[in-house]
């Protein structure tokens, strides 16, 4: 704690200099300078390659997208996304952290955040005997946080909920049908995604307890087609083409509760939990079948009915952190959800069964000295952590599962807390003994946090 105060009292004395003043300000854009040119030319690097592919557009490319509602995102800023995942029991007033309602309250009372971010997401996906490499880049969220009352306060944003982007071909291997009608090839291809508006409350009482809640409203659209081409004799079997198009727009809820104290003067801890109720996906659903031979088109049928098939169910998280003031945060994180109950399209040729989903998160934060005058980079924030999740698909009889680490840092700029953040995920899902398409994959997160006071009254102009 005397360390502490030692070195604000420094900080201070420096701050009175007008020379050393400017030094630090010229230090503090320089860094900013190099981090934003940085920035720019991995985002152009990102994006000239994305435009040159089929990808470009998706937010994800994956085959285990093509069940159920996509690949579920996993949620976070880059403060989340480089601990591991974990959000049930932070508390932070230097970011915003949206895992769990009750933490909105956590901030000083008359500061306002705005946090967004951009994601690339790099794939590489083998069964054994044949790879390939896919990347998509995307924007990932948007989040705004202002106070309401004393120790109340708001979160509005757009988050990413699941994704689905995939293509491939494969061709007829079963004899029965090559010796009765030739050979087929078929082609399959989804796109789409679900996405999250939210509006959270939280207020804190008694000084160690906060409680939160935040409304969702689902909105988004899945496709998923398949075509079957006859190369043996086109003219007679044609193409046949079918598919479906959800549009979701169905509401949602969650509730959190964080506690919080200290455990020795400088030390303080919090635990915290959330809790999902259960969802419809309402929306419309479109589903078509039709033979194409060369101009003439036979539609077989074409429907729109209301109301989709698919849930998403109940989901409860605990969690804690452990701080050390300026210093260090330690914490972990656990999820689970059960979609057994959920109702989702059949697949055909592959047996898709929900699952009970969990997952494992920890992490930890490190700030070698957060008032550093003469080195810039002892001022960052580093982050590193780790997960293990059994996802909510059962192929075959095999849970998809996936185990990744994480690293994130973040870079002061110019003041408040005001900051650029990069976060790495990097991990494995499925593997090829379960017969299983191996996906190694490595995620990349790029977080704009911005932080002003509102509402001073200044005594000079």
């Amino acid at each position: 704690m005397l360390t502490v105060l030692k070195q604000r009292t420094i900080f201070l004395k420096y701050l009175q200099n007008p020379e050393k003043v400017r030094h630090l300000q010229a230090m503090q854009k320089t860094g900013f300078r190099i981090l934003a040119f940085s920035c720019l030319f991995l985002l152009i690097g990102t994006a000239r390659t994305a435009a040159q592919n089929f990808t470009d557009a998706l937010g994800t490319y994956t085959p285990y997208s093509m069940f159920g509602v996509g690949e579920v995102t996993r949620p976070g800023t880059s403060l989340n996304r480089g601990m591991g995942g974990i959000g049930a029991g932070l508390r932070d007033n230097r970011y915003i952290n949206y895992l769990n309602p009750a933490s909105a309250s956590s901030r000083d009372s008359l500061s306002f955040m705005l946090d967004f971010g951009l994601m690339q997401k790099n794939f590489i996906n083998t069964d054994g005997t044949r790879s390939s490499a896919y990347n998509a880049f995307n924007m990932h969220h948007i989040i705004l946080s202002f106070p309401v009352w004393k120790s109340s306060a708001m979160q509005l944003g757009i988050i990413p909920y699941s994704n689905v982007g995939y293509r491939f071909v494969e061709d007829e291997s079963r004899e029965d049908i090559l010796a009765n009608i030739g050979s087929f090839r078929y082609f399959h291809y989804g796109q789409g995604s679900i996405n999250q508006a939210f509006a959270a409350f939280s207020a804190t009482f008694f000084r160690h307890l906060s409680v939160g809640a935040q409304g969702m409203f689902y909105f988004g659209n899945i496709e998923k087609n398949a075509q079957a081409v006859s190369l043996s004799n086109p003219e007679l079997y044609g193409t046949l083409k079918t598919g479906y198009d959800i549009v979701i727009g169905s509401f949602g809820a969650q509730f959190g509760v964080q506690a919080f104290g200290n455990v020795s003067p400088g030390t303080s801890f919090t635990v915290g939990a959330t809790f999902q109720p259960g969802a419809k996906l309402r929306g419309d659903v479109t589903r078509f079948a039709k033979v194409e031979r060369g101009s003439v088109i036979d539609t077989v049928y074409s429907m729109i009915s209301q109301g989709s098939q698919m849930s998403i169910p109940m989901e409860w998280t605990v969690g804690f952190s452990i701080r050390k003031r300026d210093k260090w945060v330690f914490g972990a994180d656990y999820t689970q959800s059960d979609w057994r109950k959920s109702n989702f399209a059949a697949t055909p040729g592959v047996l898709f069964e929900p699952a009970l989903s969990r997952t494992l998160k920890a992490g930890f934060e490190f700030t070698p000295d957060r008032y550093s005058i003469r080195y810039f980079m002892r001022r960052w924030t580093y982050r590193m952590g780790a997960y293990y999740d059994q996802s909510y698909m059962m192929l075959n009889g095999n849970q998809v599962t996936a185990i990744g680490v994480t690293l994130g840092f973040s870079v002061p700029v110019y003041r408040w807390y005001n900051s650029i953040g990069v976060s790495v995920d990097a991990g494995q899902r499925g593997n090829i003994e379960n017969n299983l398409i191996r996906e190694r994959y490595i995620m990349l997160i790029l977080n704009f946090n911005l932080h002003d006071i509102w509402f001073i009254k200044h005594r000079y102009n």
